[in-house]
């Protein structure tokens, strides 16, 4: 007697059945697949001799189809619209998204281009000068469209007050640092409060515009990818989250905070000779950056089970606060 599958949560697709699957899909020849990253999406790479492409696999507790849909429909513009981002693939039926039974249930994925080049840590100045050009012009773009399909939106209540009571069950024996970040939150969600947001450029945020999310192929000619996390907001969320590279540069000692803001200087003087950047909007960078890591800590609470379990924990939780009272103490105190 067959036995039944058991309820599951999160699988794994074979590598050398995807192959097959998308060689037929999209009339590939010659292609290899495998794992690339197991992450709360996974992420697969197809090469052969001529091409290389990423294949994403998304998880349906993180992102629905919607989700996926609007996210395939932004890069689909974008790219379209002259911006250097990885983008979808149409299979020979005309699909961009397909579908696959999985043993904890259907499970979507998307084949992307590949983004050329390699990630780059310690920019240059024309490293700097190719990024804000490129991320000005996502965003002329990104602020001038709106999606068929909904994304999440980044706000005061989704960006701050909504991971506080996310997580807090993850600071059961962590009281005195939960109070903190009680404290903190709230004097930042104030201070937000007093700013004059409606002054401020509005659209479609990538929202994690790290190092690790774009290539260049020469300090000219770069390629972003992983828009998993864009949503609507305020783009000066994107700004922040770079400049949370920088912090981190400094925090960890491989540069000076004078080195850091000059190098941040840079890349805000090209970004401007695109589309305008107010002083209010840089002032404002402080707390936007906080919300990032504050949202990132509920996403990493949220997904546990699927990806974060390795470092999750007490020890992972002090050190986080730890950082986050750094931030706090240059920037905000």
């Amino acid at each position: 007697m067959a036995m039944a599958i058991f309820p599951t949560q999160y699988s794994t697709l074979s590598s050398v059945a995807l192959k097959d699957f998308l060689s037929l899909k999209y009339g590939l020849k010659g292609t290899n697949c495998r794992l690339l990253i197991h992450n709360v999406s996974d992420t697969y790479i197809l090469e052969s001799e001529q091409e290389k492409y990423i294949f994403k696999i998304y998880r349906d507790a993180h992102r629905k189809l919607a989700e996926i849909e609007a996210e395939v429909e932004l890069l689909t513009i974008l790219n379209a619209k002259g911006a250097k981002v990885s983008y979808p693939i149409t299979a020979l039926d005309g699909a961009q998204i397909q579908s696959f039974n999985a043993a904890e249930g259907t499970r979507y994925g998307v084949l992307f281009t590949f983004a050329k080049g390699e990630v780059v840590h310690d920019l240059t100045d024309e490293h700097l000068k190719t990024l804000g050009k490129e991320m000005a012009l996502v965003h002329q773009i990104s602020s001038s469209i709106e999606l068929k399909n909904p994304r999440k939106a980044y706000n005061v209540d989704t960006l701050l007050l909504q991971p506080l009571a996310v997580f807090k069950p993850a600071f059961e024996d962590l009281e005195e640092e939960y109070a903190y970040l009680t404290t903190v939150i709230t004097k930042v969600v104030a201070e937000m409060e007093q700013l004059d947001l409606t002054k401020f450029s509005y659209g479609y945020c990538h929202y994690d515009f790290l190092p690790k999310n774009f290539h260049f192929e020469s300090a000219n000619a770069l390629t972003f990818f992983d828009f998993d996390f864009a949503g609507q907001g305020h783009l000066v969320n994107d700004i922040a989250s770079f400049y949370v590279h920088y912090f981190m540069e400094v925090m960890n000692g491989k540069m000076t905070q004078q080195e850091a803001d000059r190098a941040f200087a840079v890349f805000v003087e090209s970004y401007r000779t695109i589309r305008p950047l107010s002083d209010e909007e840089l002032k404002a960078i402080p707390y936007f950056g906080f919300a990032f890591w504050i949202f990132y800590l509920g996403f990493q609470y949220e997904n546990f089970d699927d990806w974060s379990s390795l470092f999750f924990g007490p020890k992972f939780l002090k050190q986080r606060v730890g950082v986050i009272k750094q931030w706090m103490d240059w920037y905000i105190n």
